[in-house]
């Protein structure tokens, strides 16, 4: 067999295996010795299969940590404010949410002054682990005034969506978001949550979100893995 047909024997399979799911999105393939020997090809002839599933986008190189089928990239349609829940279940993805924090604290002085409320009143904290069919892609702080939102001091949020529950228990439409994004580095803590190395991408996203009289109900601060999140919006010039 020439080195060009073992190369798209070698590619045809793994292209099947890759439409199979066999390989899940976000996860590294075997190395190249357990594949080029399950195969039954020379990692020359491997490298070239998996060079053009490359190409294709359906695989992508570390140098350091070896073939990678690409993760599923999310992110809102332009200018439109979607909840994560509603973000996933739009692309066919299964979101779900870990609470690792749901307690009553006393508002910090910028806190108080972003959701104008008293300073050192009581807000809810709410930490959780969001994920897309399994698989860790964000770590969400949410901040609630208490006395507009009490339900959610122990409703329950795994699994849920939070503009759902304020609408269905406190009776809270989220109007729109003031949202920026900055990159950063995940450090050990964060590298753990989502499952990743420390000093792998992640982009932060800070947000007020008001009701639709202008009132803010929540800060977040979500951080998402790098690679399974993007950020797009419709840009104006003045007239």
């Amino acid at each position: 067999m020439t080195l060009a047909a073992a190369a798209t024997q070698a590619y045809d399979q793994l292209a099947q295996e890759l439409d199979q799911g066999v390989y899940a999105a976000g996860t590294r393939l075997p190395g190249e010795r357990e594949l080029s020997a399950r195969l039954g090809v020379s990692r020359v002839t491997l490298r070239a299969a998996l060079a053009a599933l490359e190409d294709e986008g359906r695989l992508t190189r570390s140098a350091q940590r070896g073939w990678f089928v690409p993760a599923n990239v999310v992110g809102e349609p332009p200018s439109t404010l979607q909840s994560f829940t509603e973000m996933a279940r739009a692309r066919g993805l299964r979101p779900t949410a870990r609470v690792l924090r749901q307690e009553v604290r006393p508002a910090t002085l910028s806190e108080a002054d972003t959701l104008r409320v008293a300073p050192t009143s009581p807000v809810i904290q709410i930490d959780r682990l969001r994920g897309l069919d399994g698989r860790p892609v964000c770590f969400d702080v949410v901040v609630v005034a208490e006395e507009r939102a009490p339900q959610l001091a122990d409703a329950p949020l795994d699994d849920a969506s939070l503009y759902e529950t304020l609408r269905e228990r406190c009776g809270i439409a989220i109007h729109r978001s003031a949202y920026s994004v900055m990159a950063a580095t995940a450090d050990a803590s964060m590298a753990r949550l989502l499952d990743t190395v420390v000093g792998a991408a992640v982009l932060i996203g800070e947000e007020v979100a008001y009701s639709t009289d202008g009132t803010p109900i929540l800060l977040g601060t979500n951080t998402y893995r790098g690679d399974a999140y993007r950020f797009q919006a419709d840009l104006f010039r003045r007239a």
